[in-house]
């Protein structure tokens, strides 16, 4: 064992993980192996019972279970032909506006977040249905991206979160009240979204054109019946998991379980099920829970020795020092947030830095809930900023060739979407009631 001072411990455990996630290793390598060796360098053998007891209480965590079911979900649901059947419905109500496309695009996104919970499964959808027809009529090929970018990110802020999942067991805070605290911010950014698309429409025409006339021509009342039909399946799934949490009726692991065979039985309705799409869910969920759980674990580990070295009391002590009071230190740690989010993927920021940074909340004078949720607000950002943009490069790997859109077309696209990110950071500050009125109606 080996005696080096807490501060210079937390400055070699995170570069060493910034180090191994710049050399190109998966995250869990170097977050589970700096965790190893000095838990190894600092406690001796008395570490292994830390990390191992740690990494089983996370991958026993009861919440957690809702992860593969809401994975689940969000892959039948990829199939079932939902968001070609709202969009060609929404195309006919919407399609006469200017940049009625792209704002058809984030409204999808919008309905399909509250389904789906990855977001993956969203800009998929939303690439393959709307990207091409938003281009072949015309639009700016970087409004066109970041219309699709902007509104699939959407599906991990919205409930059912996969992030919101995962952030209730670190912060001790409930998953339930996560996701109704999640509704109105992922509204807010919805509505900011739509009302930059038209704004930027109408002031620049020639990126965004209407739709003719006669593309839309439909008698009102079969139009009508049309929009009906196509949003109530997703209405009834989105009842069967929000609205049995909202009511006290189920908790969210519960609940993930029945949205899992509402979305079942919609691919079946919907004649979309077969073994393959079966087959194909089941290994995607899979694939991704045991990526979540392999990170999580590594990072568990390396939060506990990194706790049990004094570097948390060294982190805490610096943000609260940070000038300006608790505001300074508050934009501290969204800075901090925000800047992980060019290097790291948004589960090993939740991993590493929420155990670390929610007893700040309290510490400043700020509710518990709204801190988590600012962060997850904060942490849309992540999808969209290069070097690591996981939305970007989702949409990029895609969209089809033919459509000839470029890297950079779509990192062109994304950045205003970045600019109302912050902006919706910004209401929430001014108006905390966006986070915190829904989960004060909840029935407990």
């Amino acid at each position: 064992m080996i005696d080096i001072s807490p501060e210079l411990t937390t400055i070699l455990m995170m570069g060493l993980i910034l180090l191994g996630v710049l050399t190109g290793f998966p995250l869990a390598v170097p977050i589970g192996g700096v965790g190893v060796i000095f838990g190894f360098l600092l406690f001796g053998t008395g570490s292994i019972e830390m990390i191992s007891g740690r990494v089983f209480s996370l991958v026993t965590n009861y919440t957690l279970l809702a992860v593969p079911a809401f994975i689940f979900m969000g892959g039948m649901l990829e199939h079932s032909g939902i968001a070609e059947k709202m969009y060609d419905a929404l195309y006919l109500w919407l399609g006469g506006l200017r940049g009625g496309l792209a704002i058809i695009t984030v409204l999808i996104g919008t309905i399909m977040a509250a389904c789906v919970g990855v977001i993956a499964a969203s800009i998929t959808m939303l690439a393959m249905v709307a990207l091409p027809a938003m281009l072949t009529r015309g639009y700016d090929k970087g409004l066109a991206s970041g219309s699709v970018v902007a509104g699939g990110c959407l599906g991990i802020l919205i409930p059912p979160s996969i992030m919101l999942v995962i952030y209730g067991p670190m912060a001790w805070i409930s998953v339930g009240k996560l996701f109704m605290a999640a509704f109105f911010p992922g509204f807010t950014l919805s509505a900011l979204y739509c009302a930059y698309i038209a704004i930027r429409s109408y002031l620049q025409p020639q990126i965004a054109p209407s739709i003719p006339p006669q593309e839309r021509k439909m008698p009102f009342l079969k139009k009508t019946i049309l929009l009906i039909t196509s949003m109530a399946p997703t209405a009834i799934l989105i009842m069967a998991v929000l609205g049995v949490i909202f009511l006290g009726i189920a908790a969210p692991t519960e609940a993930s379980a029945t949205g899992a065979f509402v979305a079942t039985l919609l691919a079946i309705v919907y004649r979309r099920f077969n073994f393959n799409v079966l087959k194909e869910t089941a290994i995607a969920t899979l694939k991704l829970t045991s990526m979540i759980l392999l990170i999580g674990s590594c990072a568990f580990a390396f939060v506990g020795v990194f706790l049990s070295a004094g570097c948390g009391n060294v982190v805490e002590e610096l943000i609260l020092s940070a000038p300006g009071g608790r505001w300074g230190a508050f934009t501290s740690v969204m800075l901090v947030v925000f800047l992980l989010g060019f290097f790291i993927d948004w589960i090993g920021i939740l991993f590493i830095v929420v155990p670390i940074i929610s007893p700040l909340a309290p510490a400043l004078g700020f509710d518990p809930l709204w801190f988590a949720m600012m962060i997850c607000v904060n942490l849309q950002m992540s999808f969209m900023t290069p070097p690591f943009a996981p939305g970007i490069f989702f949409l990029r790997g895609t969209v089809s060739k033919e459509l000839g859109v470029t890297m950079g077309d779509i990192i062109r696209g994304v950045i205003p979407f970045i600019i109302l990110v912050i902006i919706g950071l910004a209401l929430c500050v001014i108006f905390p009631q966006i986070i915190l009125w829904l989960p004060a109606q909840m029935i407990k």
